[in-house]
């Protein structure tokens, strides 16, 4: 059996593809009102905010180039190294935007500590580890680990299982199709200007304080209704 290109419609569809690209929703920083947590200092947020900032623009203007390359319907030879450094680039400061905006988005004012008697979080994680306790020792021990990067609390969407992991820099570490639950950052920059490189302890303590564990609910309910309905 033989196919017969249309050429045309091949290159008004590749057209087509890279215009839709072209012209795709551009990203907007998102605001984050968390000003006045105990251990986590309104400088150090002001700072984390702006590189937060920086990674949506880098997003917008990556994706903006690497549109241009394709407006034309194909990668030249000469246009695949400047190309694949884009896109590679591509996977950096996108992660970098999405993981700050879990981490500003599972943080709250108001400094609660531990989840809830009859929390979903809490329940999973009984289930997951034997106890939240070991959870918990689980997580900071991820998060004190050497290292730039952030620990991440995902559910196995096969399983319904927590799973505690690490994600070096932004990109290195993803788990393909988890689902993320509790994010926290641990690159020096959320913390060092209230506490030294060896201190990183008390900021996962500061920052576990402040954990909104309603918001953490609402993420593994919504994940579970979504596993439910596949």
């Amino acid at each position: 059996m033989h196919l017969i290109w249309d050429e045309r419609k091949v290159f008004d569809m590749v057209t087509t593809m890279a215009s839709t690209m072209a012209n795709s929703k551009v990203y907007k920083p998102k605001a984050f009102d968390l000003s006045g947590l105990t251990g986590i200092s309104d400088k150090t947020l002001e700072m984390h905010f702006k590189l937060y900032e920086g990674y949506v623009k880098a997003t917008n203007e990556l994706t903006e180039k690497i549109s241009a390359i394709l407006a034309d319907g194909k990668v030249d030879q000469e246009e695949m190294p400047a190309y694949s450094e884009l896109t590679r680039r591509l996977g950096f400061e996108y992660n970098g935007m999405v993981l700050h905006e879990y981490y500003f988005g599972n943080m709250t004012k108001k400094a609660g500590g531990v989840p809830a008697r009859d929390s979903s979080f809490k329940r999973a994680a009984e289930e997951s580890f034997g106890s939240l306790d070991i959870w918990r020792a689980d997580f900071v021990g991820i998060g004190k680990m050497r290292g730039v990067g952030w620990a991440v609390c995902s559910e196995d969407p096969t399983t319904g299982r927590l799973l505690n992991h690490w994600i070096t820099l932004h990109e290195t570490g993803n788990v393909a199709g988890f689902a993320p639950i509790l994010i926290m950052d641990v690159w020096e920059h959320a913390y060092l200007l209230d506490y030294k490189p060896a201190d990183r302890p008390k900021y996962i303590e500061a920052f576990l304080a402040h954990v909104d564990w309603n918001v953490i609910d609402a993420r593994l309910k919504r994940q579970s209704s979504l596993a439910t309905s596949r």
